[in-house]
């Protein structure tokens, strides 16, 4: 049974891989870095800035350092454990597949760090922001998404590796979010009355 999964998910890593073109891998490369999520990460600082005031704020900062940091060594600890190959390690997939990246990036891949990221950045400031992001909830989440297909399209993860990781970092997101806000309440029922 497991074994025919990890088939179908080769499978359907080649072919998702290979519906890239060179016409679009700058846009895919441009997603998968750090870099190319800035400006999101900038919008929703402001947004959180915005709807929590300075000191709520800077609870908020040590709060999605810390889940990156969860999210990004359960990754780790998780590739070190299962021994998955990226499928740019898989000897069985040279030469039927695209390597868009300059190098593929650690051996292991199971799950990704990327999609896992993204997604509990995203699913965190949804539930922090609430009502404030109504109209900005589908883009944050098509944001995450977009960074998690990213690492097949360009070769570094099969979709098992991406939909793993969607589903630990939403964990985690809301986790956090939910661990966030209680310490919110929690400050706003001891604080000094004026």
């Amino acid at each position: 049974m497991l074994n025919e999964l990890l088939h179908l998910d080769k499978e359907l890593f080649l072919f998702l891989n290979n519906l890239g073109s060179s016409t679009w891998d700058g846009f895919w490369l441009w997603i998968t870095k750090t870099w190319g999520s800035l400006p999101v990460y900038v919008l929703l600082a402001w947004l959180s800035y915005r709807s929590l005031g300075l000191k709520r704020f800077l609870v908020l900062l040590v709060a999605v350092t810390l889940l990156i940091l969860v999210t990004d060594q359960f990754s780790s600890f998780v590739k070190l454990g299962t021994h998955r190959l990226r499928p740019c390690y898989d000897a069985s997939l040279n030469g039927l597949m695209r390597l868009v990246k300059a190098s593929c990036g650690g051996r292991y891949g199971y799950f990704s760090a990327h999609a896992a990221n993204a997604t509990a950045v995203a699913v965190f400031f949804v539930h922090i922001l609430g009502k404030d992001v109504r109209y900005f909830r589908a883009f944050i989440l098509l944001w995450a998404f977009l960074v998690a297909y990213s690492r097949i399209y360009i070769g570094v993860h099969f979709p098992l590796d991406m939909l793993s990781g969607i589903g630990v970092g939403a964990l985690l997101g809301w986790i956090f979010a939910r661990l966030f806000l209680k310490f919110i309440e929690d400050t706003k029922a001891v604080a000094p009355k004026n």
